[in-house]
């Protein structure tokens, strides 16, 4: 990520409702605040209703002259503000919780995946079986083997006729592989 720094006139249209800087503004500042956010919340949900909150409150404050008049203030107006969303939102899940230990309420929570992440686990998957069979047999049996099936280590090494020590070291290698493998691909995959 490329950190920028605000000047006046990028304020003024910001101030202004321009909507191809507040694009700029809302994508910029969006990447940072899920960053700061994936830390201190459970929920994609809770993350993003926090993110739209920070928005619309400091648009709304520049817009009636209670945000920063110093550009260079922007990014640490915007943190501010986000600090003051995110302590809200605690302080609301808080009383929700507490509200529902009174109220004896039940609640029914469905376990299944979602079909995101359903799909994100196949993907996955098929990723690694990818990688996986492009990897040499040795690399692959191993990792099979130890990971996969969690076999004992004992009957891998007396299959493969090595040590359990050396059994470590070859593990640790064909790991080290995998990890080649699929950072490259990650590589492939990223469009710039």
């Amino acid at each position: 990520m490329q950190f920028i720094a605000f000047d006046a006139p990028y304020l003024e249209r910001l101030k202004s409702g321009d909507a191809a800087t507040e694009e700029h503004f809302v994508s910029y500042f969006s990447e940072l605040i899920r960053l700061k956010l994936r830390s201190r919340l459970n929920t994609k949900e809770a993350i993003e209703d926090v993110r739209q909150e920070t928005f619309v409150r400091v648009l709304s404050q520049l817009r009636g002259e209670k945000g920063p008049r110093q550009p260079e203030r922007l990014g640490a107006y915007v943190n501010s503000v986000c600090n003051h969303v995110l302590l809200e939102h605690y302080r609301s899940r808080s009383r929700n919780e507490s509200g529902l230990d009174e109220q004896a309420e039940i609640t029914f929570v469905d376990r299944k995946p979602s079909a995101l992440s359903v799909l994100e686990t196949k993907d996955t998957q098929r990723v690694v079986r990818q990688i996986l069979g492009e990897m040499s047999e040795r690399d692959r049996s191993l990792l099979r083997s130890v990971l996969l099936e969690d076999r004992d280590k004992d009957e891998v090494c007396a299959e493969m006729g090595v040590s359990r020590d050396y059994l470590r070291v070859l593990v640790h290698r064909a790991k080290q592989s995998f990890k080649t493998f699929y950072l490259h691909r990650l590589g492939e995959q990223r469009p710039y």
